[in-house]
């Protein structure tokens, strides 16, 4: 007989499950309910997972023919792409195995879909990782908590000298390597600083850092552990990233070392450290208009709440410092009259970003940390809307991406997708330690942020190097460059392919556009006169100290 070997309870399901007019095995059944790509993947994974499952695949086209053939089948495990389209497919997987839905996100995490907050969450398409965090008032215990480290470190650096009076920078970040523009801006002002002040670094970190390149310019760094922040992002009135930075280490080692180093003025780098309190608060970009400009594209709930969030905790806080500095004249503005604001502009060095003459080529160059969300929003506007208009009729340009350390890691928590496209003639770098040499091959800049805040590095470096730069108006904000004279500002598909387009087909007006910035770089961006402008803020202030 057929069935012999067979324990009798197996036996007795096969022919159950033959009276009721189904074979006995569950099968696999994958829904393709959206992105080809991501089902391919998906379902490449799941036959991975379970190899020894017969196995169908179930596409828009075929369902007509599937939804018969599968009456016959007892179905185990129905993975489902959940995305925006494909919800014929969804509905039909619901509905033949409700119990049984392996759900996946674009970003190609899975879960199991059950009646529960957790997958409620995971299908409106929140990340995996955080879909089991609980806000700290909930009524049920939480399966993930908040922790912060509770040591810190301490490293000597330069000798200190009677000379020189004691001040202190606390950073979100060390500031080394210089893979980012604001790494760039804090440590070329931690040296600028240096000439006159004995300096103490206080920095978050999550990982070992490079500490000699600091040490050389600062008398003392303190190294504290970034917090693990385990709440919603939802849940808090206050902006989820001065939650990220609450650390009472910081808060110790902030006290402990103003009476045993004897630091008589804290200079705070970035808004989301604001509450640790001090002299100087340095806004690398307002904030707000950072969400106000995403809220006039996005137009949701979460835009608005994170608007609403950054614009009450910034206004507060920036009252709170004897000084504020900020980028440009125009983040100044934002801020108000009654904010007492001083302008110290991002620079470049320019000893060290020097020009060289073009060689031949169609060569572009984008960087930007995936880090910083706008930049990730920048690569897709360019990949999914300007290179389309520029592939065709260049056959033999090239882009190269700069896209920070730990890249992929960024990109999925900011896009929602696996990893950016992939075209053959874009490379992708992670993180680069010198760009110059990437500058020296490169025809053009690219910065093509839809949104962004403060003013970025990248275009003053390009600026130094004496190469033309294609920017969204946002992108080149506050520098003083001229549409068509220093900079191609394009804030469409069109307009910024046209840009690139021009200024690839007309070498002479590319190198003059890019001569022009650089006379622009020279005359307003050295860090060496913006350091004297720092030097001078601190020394006003010490001089006029408050009573205590």
């Amino acid at each position: 007989m057929a069935d012999e070997g067979h324990p009798l309870s197996e036996r007795l399901k096969r022919w159950i499950f033959r009276l009721l007019g189904k074979e006995p095995e569950a099968v696999v059944v994958s829904f393709a309910s959206g992105d080809p790509e991501l089902c391919r993947r998906m379902v490449e994974e799941v036959r991975s997972l379970v190899p020894d499952r017969r196995y169908f695949v179930v596409t828009d086209e075929n369902w007509p023919e599937m939804r018969s053939k599968l009456k016959r089948y007892r179905i185990g495990l129905a993975p489902v792409m959940l995305s925006r389209d494909g919800g014929a497919l969804r509905r039909a997987a619901f509905l033949r195995a409700p119990h049984k839905i392996l759900a996946y996100n674009s970003r190609l995490e899975r879960h199991h879909l059950r009646l529960d907050l957790s997958s409620l969450l995971f299908w409106l398409g929140v990340p995996l990782d955080r879909i089991h965090l609980r806000p700290w008032w909930w009524p049920t215990p939480k399966r993930d908590r908040s922790f912060i480290p509770g040591e810190y470190t301490i490293i000597e650096g330069r000798p200190c000298s009677d000379a020189r009076r004691r001040v202190a920078v606390l950073s979100p970040y060390y500031p080394f390597p210089l893979g980012h523009g604001g790494a760039v801006r804090i440590y070329n002002l931690l040296r600028e600083m240096a000439c006159c002040f004995d300096v103490e670094l206080f920095a978050f970190t999550d990982g070992d850092a490079e500490t000699a390149p600091i040490a050389e310019h600062c008398a003392r760094v303190v190294l504290v552990g970034k917090p693990r922040y385990r709440e919603p992002r939802w849940s808090t009135l206050l902006p989820p990233e001065v939650h990220e930075f609450r650390s009472t280490t910081m808060r110790r080692a902030l006290a402990e070392e103003r009476r045993n180093f004897g630091f008589e003025l804290l200079q705070v780098e970035y808004t989301q450290l604001a509450e640790y309190g001090g002299d100087v608060l340095v806004e690398h970009d307002v904030t707000f208009d950072l969400f106000t400009q995403i809220l006039r594209r996005e137009r949701t709930m979460r835009a608005w709440w994170d608007y609403f969030r950054w614009r009450r905790f910034e206004t507060r806080a920036v009252e709170r410092y004897r000084r504020v500095v900020v980028m440009s004249p125009k983040d100044a503005g934002l801020l108000g009259a009654a904010v007492k604001t001083i302008v110290i502009e991002n620079g470049v060095d320019l000893s060290r970003f020097c020009p060289e003459p073009e060689q031949p080529g169609e060569n572009l160059l984008f960087i930007g940390s995936f880090r910083h969300f706008p930049n990730v929003q920048a690569f897709r506007f360019f990949s999914e809307r300007v290179w389309p208009l520029l592939v065709k009729d260049f056959p033999t340009m090239q882009v190269t991406v700069i896209c920070g350390p730990d890249h992929l890691s960024y990109w999925r928590a900011f896009s929602g997708t696996p990893e950016p496209p992939v075209h053959e003639r874009i490379r992708m770098l992670g993180f680069v330690s010198d760009v110059r040499a990437l500058y020296h091959a490169a025809h053009l800049a690219l910065v093509p942020t839809p949104v962004s805040a403060g003013t970025n590095v990248k275009v003053l470096e390009a600026m130094a190097m004496q190469r033309a730069v294609v920017s969204t108006s946002s992108g080149c904000a506050g520098l003083g460059l001229i549409h068509g004279e220093s900079v191609w500002v394009g804030d469409t598909p069109e307009a910024f392919a046209e840009g690139v387009a021009t200024l690839i087909r007309d070498p002479n007006r590319r190198r003059a556009m890019a001569a022009a910035a650089y006379g622009r770089a020279i005359s307003h961006f050295d860090w060496k006169k913006l350091g004297a402008v720092e030097r001078e803020m601190l020394r006003e202030l010490l001089e006029h100290r408050p009573a205590t």
